[in-house]
């Protein structure tokens, strides 16, 4: 009979290979702080080593990840704007970009910050998204003339689901055919 060795895991190597899973999962994802936090945690609870305590893996999570701060791999602000340009392009309201980045656990001052510098470079952002949901859905001014009224309701809901207030969403769906194809052209 072979005797089987158990593997007794010091805190350097897990250190080491916490450092190595989380620079993959970065290069592959490029996350926010948290869901990193998140996905080491996971990983190291399912292993479950008997001589390290959870509060101790929490330690060597937090810091790695201060180490990967100071590195510049991973930054909260720095995702919190790219997200946000990217879900810009697509046609996303404001309202749900802030609940995007609160989902995956951005510090409410890169939130601040990162709307506050939507607004400025676009006073009525939300107006040109909805139009772009409109476009993209062919909802709203893009539908034919004789089909508006009827879907009237339907539309207005689909863009309050988007995260659009009523105010938008009515100046958007109030837009006439050529004014709507006009603003089209510009974006």
């Amino acid at each position: 009979m072979i005797p089987i060795k158990s593997k007794k895991k010091n805190l350097k190597i897990t250190v080491e290979e916490m450092r190595n899973l989380s620079l993959s999962y970065v290069e592959k994802y490029s996350p926010s702080k948290q869901q990193i936090k998140t996905y080491l945690l996971k990983k190291y609870l399912k292993q479950s080593i008997s001589s390290v305590k959870k509060q101790d893996i929490v330690d060597l999570i937090d810091v790695v990840l201060s180490d990967l701060e100071k590195t510049k791999f991973i930054s909260d602000k720095f995702y919190s704007d790219s997200k946000a340009k990217n879900l810009i392009q697509r046609g996303t309201s404001i309202n749900k970009i802030r609940n995007y980045l609160i989902s995956k656990g951005i510090q409410d001052k890169y939130i601040k910050e990162t709307i506050n510098r939507i607004n400025e470079n676009n006073e009525d952002q939300d107006f040109f998204s909805a139009i772009k949901i409109c476009k993209k859905k062919r909802i709203g001014p893009s539908r034919t003339e004789i089909n508006r009224p009827l879907f009237y309701k339907k539309d207005i809901s689909l863009l309050a689901r988007n995260g659009f207030d009523f105010e938008t969403s009515k100046k958007v769906m109030d837009l006439k055919k050529d004014d709507y194809l006009k603003i089209i052209n510009l974006l």
